[in-house]
């Protein structure tokens, strides 16, 4: 069977196949998109804009059969499908509009005569590989920044994402951006090597695992390659004071749900003064519970399948593995086929497996700390740092928190709060570089420096 597949999770059924590539079509492809680069590069920053304005305006177009794809390749409820294209069409269009402001010129304040400024340059061809739980969330805060900026995009997707994958390369082909400004590419993580290898491109950037962020940046050394990471994520859910309980198990519930419980930045560690933590777990158990698990095209469903039967498989092993070493299972716990339920963990301590984990899946686990102090140690106590989410009423305590965490982002009183103009990674073990945001424009460009000087008579 080819590597990219369409399986529906929610049946088993394999619905398509795609065939990798051959080399020789990765050579061709890789050639285009360096050839692309030469022209794209020269072309007016507001006709890039335009490009890119226009595929905004084809995933709104398009909206209803995107959103269906990816309820087929990883079991996305429908609802929350249409969201995530609508998001990826907001990305897209911020980087239209802010063309002009990241691609300006930067003065320089200098101590002697004359003047300086910085004036950011595309790099050239770059290489995105891709995850399966954001099919075009994750594409859009990649590609449209460097393509605004003059780069042009290969982009391996995740082999279970190929119709999506496909549907993305036509709507740029559609809104008029040249063959080989965004290319898409059906390879193996031999051949991506290989593409990171090749002189002519000239980046990477990854989003995935800790193991493939941990390859993709050695062999990006090794080539002397600019790498961004965006990788795993163990978020604390920090509750220190609140004045609606219900209201904030709502948000925490929201939250971990979202995207199947698949998501890089949901919040996973439930970190919970003594005082509110009984009735915080009563009441988020009720709440995880409740939510109905069902058939991704039905409007009624809130929680779908895991994206692969070995998601499932993956994540019932952890689940067993931590109730073996002593946590307690309040809800939940079991799979049926790529289904698995909302699970609340208690009992979580340091010595367990479960404690340094990523559960990616709808499986929150919950702490009981004394105060502050403790919440912050826990909530640092992970090779993780990308989100976090904190709540209380107390605004001193807000900013002091927020300052001793350590993670990429801080969500005060807010969940499922991401925007177009909100820098997005983390730190430690989740990565490097910002996507979104006007940081994201930084990350894979030539920040040149013009020095002038008067000439002397």
């Amino acid at each position: 069977m080819s590597e990219y597949a369409v399986v529906n999770p929610a049946t088993g059924q394999t619905l398509a196949q795609y065939d990798t590539f051959t080399d020789a079509v990765v050579g061709e492809k890789t050639e285009t998109a360096d050839a692309a680069y030469r022209e794209w590069r020269d072309t007016p920053v507001a006709d890039r804009a335009a490009v890119l304005r226009h595929v905004a305006e084809l995933h709104r177009e398009r909206r209803e059969n995107l959103a269906a794809i990816i309820v087929r390749e990883m079991g996305k409820p429908l609802d929350a499908a249409l969201g995530e294209v609508d998001f990826a069409a907001d990305i897209t269009e911020f980087y239209a509009d802010q063309s002009e402001r990241i691609t300006a010129d930067q003065p320089l304040d200098i101590l002697g005569e004359g003047s300086a400024f910085i004036r950011r340059s595309p790099l050239g061809v770059l290489l995105g590989i891709m995850p399966w739980n954001f099919p075009y969330y994750q594409v859009a805060r990649f590609a449209a920044p460097n393509l605004v900026l003059g780069n042009t995009i290969l982009l391996k997707h995740a082999p279970q994402c190929p119709e999506s994958a496909a549907a993305i390369e036509q709507m740029y082909l559609d809104a008029g951006a040249p063959e080989g400004a965004y290319v898409n590419l059906y390879i193996t993580n031999a051949q991506a090597a290989d593409v990171i290898a090749d002189p002519r491109v000239q980046g990477v950037s990854v989003t995935g695992s800790e193991r493939a962020g941990s390859a993709v940046a050695a062999l990006a050394g090794k080539h002397l390659k600019k790498v961004a990471l965006e990788l795993g994520g163990s978020d604390p859910f920090i509750v220190l004071s609140t004045p609606d309980l219900s209201a904030t198990v709502t948000a925490a519930v929201d939250a971990r749900m979202d995207n199947n419980g698949q998501s890089c930045n949901a919040p996973k560690r439930f970190i919970v003064v003594d005082e509110l933590y009984d009735a915080f777990v009563e009441k988020f158990a009720a709440a995880m519970q409740s939510c109905n698990m069902g058939d991704p095209f039905d409007p009624d469903t809130v929680l779908g399948p895991l994206s692969s039967l070995t998601a499932a498989e993956r994540l019932e092993e952890q689940v067993d593995r931590a109730a073996a070493q002593g946590a307690t299972v309040v809800v939940g716990g079991h799979r049926d086929q790529a289904f698995f339920e909302p699970t609340v963990l208690t009992g979580v301590t340091a010595q367990m497996d479960a404690y340094r984990e990523e559960f990616f899946g709808p499986v929150g686990v919950v702490y009981r700390v004394a105060d502050e102090d403790e919440a912050v140690l826990v909530a640092n106590d992970t090779p993780f740092g990308l989100g976090s989410y904190l709540f209380t009423t107390d605004a001193d305590q807000a900013d002091r928190v927020a300052d001793r965490i350590e993670a990429g982002m801080v969500f005060v009183n807010c969940v499922l709060a991401d925007s177009p103009e909100l820098p997005f990674g983390g730190v430690k073990r989740s990565g490097t570089g910002r996507e979104m945001g006007l940081l994201a424009a930084d990350e894979f460009v030539n920040k040149k420096l013009v020095r002038t000087a008067p000439q002397s008579a």
